[in-house]
């Protein structure tokens, strides 16, 4: 009963000391409840018959519990930066005679109640915060949202569960330490720095690292010289050719002469050295998503994925490097002035940041890079997602929709020939009601090039102008008329203007085997009919007159079928099997037709699931990995102001003004917090800038510039309020633990 009583009354105590442990546990369990929530077996939204949303509960309780292990780290740290604030505080009651394994229980018991605290409140706001996740939902499914308060035992089991168990695998772990732990060494705790930075081996072996990166920049650079170059490439494109080789070699001499002097020279401008090689370095690699785009140089999916770690591997050693450097650049500018660096007091907070700086270069660099990877996610969400959806409404187009393929077929006897009747007895089984359905053939211009199976250059699709217009009908669309002698264009939405403008102006003859087609004055239509239409990596189908489609050789047999209300959800289930059986996608034998079937209501459902799955988890992962940052931040600066709180009462006794020491506070923790946070956020535009430019046209196509600017306003907003509520915060918490040492120190 008595170490009860000292739990709770040290708990209290350590409340103030210890709140942004208790506001980020809180912010992390309110989270993981409204993320789960979903996920509950209690969860029932009204999302009508043609949804099912169990398909994506399974999924949203394994992403979320996965991308929840990191919360580990943050308790397991947290707790060491408890239980090394207290170390002092334990020395004394070893000293009076209580057994170390007991002081061990009671700060389990302490940093427990706190977790339980926080997981109590964090599940009552985590109720309200799961009706923004459900509006999130709803809005994905198109459905009005309506508030209604709900609770849900399953998920406040997990929830509960999770924390209590990692808390109980850290708290093990800290009472061990606290057994094995002698009395000298918790009493001097505090006067113990870590490792200074020029003993640390860490940068050495990154360098090491990124050497041999090099060497293998250099080597893919040179093949792709070899292999791609030519004379005739504009100016923008040799150069990225010649940087492709010349920046990777002349950094790895550097590494390799300077390695050979480094006691001579010293390792900060061996160092700068490369860190300027790495930059030049980045420069032709950031560049070919551009002029990919503009001149269409041919580099496969694999070279690209390649050039891409070799970008990232850049950025990495980039910013390990400038965070490395920072010590020696604030030591150079502090000496490069003498009025800079006894302004005032300059010379301490020069002292303060060195000091850290000479300590905490590799902290603060995982902090730098997981700021990175979190903005990056945040971003990268909603492009994600809104490209899926997009698509959705492009590919689900109609329906019911099936497509024979002939690119498997190797002789023309046996192209299918087929009006799909099992659509049709499955329609009247059901009583389905049908308001458009249309079965037609799509044929190609010459026959000749029905063997024509090279990838990347398959020939474009015709179809009869009857039938094109009977598409465009179901869809909502104006008819379009053509001449007997001219032939019209539809392209594929995510298609290119720039493209499809040269295209045209290549293109505008068509030969036939019934004779030669010219272009139509109006001779470009985008509208989306869906993805089936277009033969095998082509973007474009050619509309004929009908009297030409006749004489050509038919290969593609499509139907689409548009029903008077959405087909429910187990219905199209049913469907989508019996064709599935009787249309395989990829039969078993050879020579034969494959074909693409899509059911409106099961692809949006399994669709809009994985689209929701994978936004929440992009999210939700940010969220945490920005919260793990900014935590360690913090409390790296609470516990440099419990170490160094006799410099500030010295200060005071030397005159220096409350003012004067306040602002001091706040630009050591600027510069704490604006150092990484800075490099992140340019790191970040880079990769972004790169991520959007080389998706651009799907960006365009699938969610619209505005749409995306918005949700990046509201991405920025959401980083700009954790940044603020952690900043000011730690500010107010650093100078009330400076001011109460002081006053203890009187």
């Amino acid at each position: 009963m008595m170490y009860t009583k000292l739990i709770f009354k040290n708990a209290k105590r350590s409340g103030k000391d210890y709140l942004i442990y208790i506001v980020t546990m809180t912010l992390c369990v309110t989270l993981f409840y409204a993320f789960l929530s979903i996920s509950s077996t209690h969860y029932h939204p009204t999302i009508g018959a043609e949804y099912n949303i169990s398909l994506l509960a399974g999924g949203m309780k394994l992403a979320i519990c996965g991308i929840s292990l990191l919360l580990l780290f943050l308790i397991h740290y947290v707790n060491r930066f408890m239980l090394r604030k207290k170390q002092s505080e334990f020395a004394v009651e070893a000293t009076l005679g209580m057994e170390q394994k007991t002081i061990g229980l009671l700060f389990f018991g302490e940093t427990f109640f706190l977790l339980i605290f926080s997981v109590s409140v964090g599940i009552l706001l985590g109720m309200v915060v799961s009706q923004v996740i459900t509006a999130m939902l709803l809005a994905s499914f198109g459905e009005p949202y309506a508030f209604s308060w709900s609770f849900f035992p399953d998920t406040v089991l997990l929830t509960v569960g999770f924390f209590v168990v990692c808390q109980i695998l850290v708290g093990v772990g800290n009472v061990r330490i606290l057994n094995k732990s002698r009395i000298i060494e918790l009493m001097t705790a505090n006067r113990q720095n870590e490792k200074p930075l020029h003993k640390s081996r860490w940068m050495p072996m990154i360098c090491i690292f990124y050497g041999i990166m090099l060497l293998w920049m250099l080597e893919v650079g040179a093949v792709k010289y070899h292999f791609y170059f030519d004379p005739r490439h504009p100016l923008p494109v040799k150069l990225m050719y010649w940087g492709n080789v010349l920046f990777p070699a002349v950094t790895l001499l550097w590494a390799i002469a300077v390695s050979f002097l480094h006691r001579k020279i010293g390792f900060s401008p061996y160092l700068c050295g490369l860190l300027a090689g790495a930059v030049l370095t980045a420069i032709p690699i950031f560049s070919i998503a551009e002029l990919e785009k503009a001149y269409f140089l041919g580099f496969d999916a694999p070279t690209l994925n390649q050039y891409l770690l070799f970008g990232v591997a850049d950025i990495l050693f980039i910013i390990s490097a400038v965070m490395y450097l920072s010590n020696a650049a604030l030591l150079y500018w502090k000496e490069s002035k003498v009025s800079r660096k006894y302004h005032n007091t300059s010379l301490f907070l020069f002292g303060q940041l060195s000091s850290k700086l000479a300590t905490n270069t590799k902290t603060m660099t995982i902090i730098c890079v997981t700021l990175t990877f979190s903005i990056c996610l945040f971003v990268i969400a909603p492009v994600l997602t809104g490209w899926s959806l997009g698509y959705l409404d492009s590919r689900a187009v109609y329906d019911i929709q099936i497509s024979s393929r002939y690119n498997d077929v190797y002789e023309v006897e046996n192209l299918p020939d087929t009006d799909y009747e099992e659509i049709t007895a499955f329609i009247e089984q059901n009583n389905i009601e049908i308001k458009d359905d249309l079965t037609f053939s799509e044929y190609l211009p010459q026959k000749s090039d029905f063997h024509q199976r090279v990838k990347y250059d398959f020939p474009p699709l015709a179809i009869a102008l009857k039938d094109y217009n009977a598409v465009r009908k179901m869809l909502g669309y104006e008819p379009i008329i053509l001449k007997t002698d001219e032939f019209a264009t539809h392209w594929h939405s995510a298609a290119e203007d720039k493209d499809i403008e040269n295209y045209i102006a290549e293109h505008t003859l068509l030969e036939t085997d019934a004779g030669t087609l010219k272009l139509s004055e109006n001779a470009v239509f985008q509208e989306p009919v869906g993805e089936s239409i277009y033969n095998l990596y082509t973007d474009v189908v050619y509309i004929i007159p009908d009297e030409i489609a006749q004489v050509l050789l038919p290969v593609q047999s499509n139907r689409f079928v548009m029903t008077q209300y959405p087909l429910p959800f187990k219905t199209a289930e049913m469907l989508e099997q019996l064709l599935g059986r009787s249309y395989p996608e990829d039969p078993d034998k050879d020579n034969l037709a494959g074909y693409s079937t899509t059911v409106h209501t099961t692809e949006v459902n399994r669709i809009i699931a994985l689209n929701f799955i994978l936004k929440a988890s992009l999210i939700y992962g940010a969220i945490v990995l920005m919260v793990m940052c900014l935590t360690v931040l913090a409390l790296q600066q609470l516990l440099d102001a419990e170490k160094n709180n006799y410099r500030f009462s010295v200060l005071r006794k030397m005159g220096v003004e409350e003012k004067d020491l306040h602002t001091l506070v706040l630009k050591q923790l600027g510069v704490w917090f604006g150092m990484p946070i800075t490099a992140a956020i340019v790191v970040a535009m880079i990769v972004i800038g790169y991520f959007l430019q080389s998706v651009s046209a799907e960006i365009s196509a699938y969610i619209g510039c505005g749409a995306l600017m918005r949700q990046i306003g509201i991405i920025v907003g959401i980083f700009a309020l954790l940044l603020s509520c952690y900043f000011l915060s730690t500010w107010l918490l650093f100078q009330r633990s400076i001011r109460s040492n002081s006053d203890s120190v009187r």
